[in-house]
């Protein structure tokens, strides 16, 4: 699993960016990443979704209604930003990323 999520991710479920537009803030700008990195200065990335609530950079989610549903679940919600990340982040966002989802498919393999 780790291999994928290092290597495959963002491969096999490549990042498409657009323009600046309304959305679910994901990836970095999202929890649990949102808790350590500090962003900069560019806008944040974004699932285009019109009654989001932050302008930023698109980034298309894995599926047309992920953010529609990762609204309704907070757990759902932070893991599929912790894939934006991997698929879409800057190195030491992707290591973070993959760390935390590690950490979180432990804990409910042992649980």
């Amino acid at each position: 699993m780790e291999e994928f999520l290092t290597h495959g991710l963002k491969y096999a479920f490549p990042a498409e960016r657009g323009g600046a537009t309304r959305g679910v803030p994901t990836s970095y700008a999202a929890q649990p990443l949102r808790e350590v990195l500090t962003p900069g200065n560019e806008p944040p990335p974004v699932w285009p979704y019109p009654a989001g609530s932050q302008r930023g950079i698109a980034l298309a989610p894995l599926y047309k209604q992920a953010p529609k549903a990762a609204l309704r679940d907070p757990g759902l919600y932070e893991l599929l930003a912790l894939v934006d990340a991997i698929r879409d982040g800057r190195a030491r966002e992707r290591n973070l990323a993959v760390e935390i989802m590690l950490s979180r498919l432990q804990s409910a393999i042992h649980a």
